[in-house]
């Protein structure tokens, strides 16, 4: 497991910033207005929610009238909103920038060998504490696992396909089997850049979570390598798409949803040939904490051979 991360550090600048900024606020106006430095730390803190109920409340009703993806009607457009807000303070709050090695890899262990473990591989600007929940049930299981960070954070997503590589060397030799690949987001692309790298025959099972199988009009507003290629239809993912054999795209499971906030039009996260389990209402984070899609996915290695 790596002992430095510099999306961690990057987010504990952040999140230490925004509390230090909101203390200044609320020390500076209380005298006069104890009613306005509350709402102002509050707007100071909750700001992301600002942005996500631009993106699930304007931008994603926009653009899903041209996706073929079932409509989200209002109310699950702000429990979604309301949701996703309290999950983002605790992913880019706490669990990523301060719990990131709050659960080790494990490799070593009485129940490890012949049990096929999991490689989880996180999304655009995160790292392996986004993971949490899915570390702390695989840890309780005795299960094989790696959790791996993907750095540096804006680099292209094909210098990422070693360091997965990396992780699916180590579990097989670890329990004696082929892991099962999880990735969310970016992740998703990540894993399949490594795919490419594979002999012809290799079908590995991958579930990927909110990933933009055909990219996101949200991209075309980022300045990095990988954010890039994650654009609608990006020359990248022509070919990324061109690379895949139908026998692969059959080993995925891609999970979707109607309401996510950043993948759009939602039906991008879609993969041709691939399960495609569309799940109602969660938005991008909060889909790969909903429990059908953890105990799915988990439920996948009681029935892979031991």
């Amino acid at each position: 497991m790596p002992t430095v991360s510099t999306t961690a550090r990057l987010l504990q600048g952040v999140v230490l910033a925004a509390l230090a900024t909101a203390a200044a606020w609320a020390i500076w106006t209380w005298p006069r207005s104890p009613f306005l430095a509350l709402l102002g730390a509050l707007f100071i803190l909750l700001g992301h929610s600002i942005f996500i109920a631009c993106e699930l409340l304007v931008l994603q009703p926009r653009i899903a009238d041209t996706d073929d993806a079932p409509p989200a009607a209002l109310r699950e457009r702000l429990r979604a909103w309301a949701v996703e807000s309290l999950i983002g303070l605790k992913v880019f709050g706490w669990w990523q920038p301060f719990r990131w090695r709050a659960v080790p890899d494990r490799l070593h262990g009485p129940r490890i060998r012949g049990r096929p473990g999991v490689v989880l591989v996180h999304g655009f600007g995160c790292n392996r504490g986004f993971w949490l929940p899915w570390l702390r049930r695989l840890d309780a299981d005795g299960r094989a696992f790696i959790a791996v960070n993907l750095e540096p954070t804006f680099e292209a997503i094909d210098a990422y396909a070693p360091i997965v590589e990396d992780a699916v060397r180590k579990l097989r030799h670890a329990t004696g089997h082929e892991p099962l690949l999880v990735g969310h987001s970016m992740g998703g692309l990540a894993l399949r850049a490594w795919l490419r790298t594979q002999p012809p025959g290799a079908t590995p099972s991958i579930v990927t979570i909110s990933t933009p199988h055909a990219g996101t009009w949200l991209a075309g507003f980022s300045r990095t390598a990988n954010g890039r290629q994650m654009r609608l239809n990006s020359d990248w993912l022509r070919q990324l798409h061109a690379d895949l054999r139908a026998e692969q795209a059959r080993a995925f499971t891609c999970w979707w949803s109607h309401c996510d906030n950043v993948v759009m039009p939602a039906s991008a996260a879609r993969l041709a040939g691939a399960d495609n389990r569309l799940v109602r209402g969660p938005a991008h984070v909060e889909l790969a904490f909903h429990d059908e899609v953890m105990a799915q996915t988990l439920a996948v290695l009681d029935t892979r051979p031991t």
